[in-house]
């Protein structure tokens, strides 16, 4: 499917994926049409959004806004979002690492690892937050802009910060 990227036209994939799954994926985002993608309906995935699935799944749940400029990408671990989520501006969701603890070997060169992502449902992820691999949000959590996360959040919660810390719970 990847010399499809290159030979269908975008505005057609963006025709195919609201038959087929009754979402909206604009025909200026980069999306990979692997076996692994599954979109629930209702999905908006906006201009200049780039969605790698090839290389592991990702889902994104029904009713779940993808802002322009994300980058969401995923590998062995996968990268799963719930439904009714809303992912903001230039935000990034990044379901691998790399191994570094051989110093003889340039990090590149050394293993990726990918534990995964996954995004609870009515989460808000703003502008400019970084979802990094192992990250475990919790259903109903606002992460505020510019914020990294990188382990285990419970439900409610608000986010703020680098590293993520939980500045309040939602009731």
């Amino acid at each position: 499917m990847k010399l499809g990227r290159f030979l269908v036209p975008r505005s057609l994939l963006s025709l195919l994926a609201l038959m087929k799954w009754g979402c909206r994926v604009s025909p200026r985002a980069e999306c990979e049409w692997s076996r692994h993608l599954r979109l629930g309906r209702g999905v908006t995935i906006s201009s200049f959004c780039k969605i790698k699935s090839s290389d592991g799944p990702l889902s994104i749940g029904a009713g779940t806004q993808v802002a322009p400029f994300c980058f969401i990408t995923s590998h062995a671990g996968g990268v799963e979002i719930g439904n009714d989520c809303l992912i903001g501006p230039s935000a990034t969701l990044a379901g691998n690492s790399y191994r570094y603890d051989d110093l003889a070997v340039p990090m590149r060169l050394q293993d990726q690892v990918s534990r995964g992502i996954r995004i609870g449902d009515n989460v808000w992820i703003s502008a400019g937050c970084v979802v990094l691999d192992g990250a475990d949000i919790g259903s109903g959590t606002i992460v505020t802009p510019n914020t990294v996360v990188s382990g285990r959040v419970p439900p409610n919660s608000v986010l703020q910060g680098n590293p993520a810390k939980i500045i309040f719970t939602r009731r």
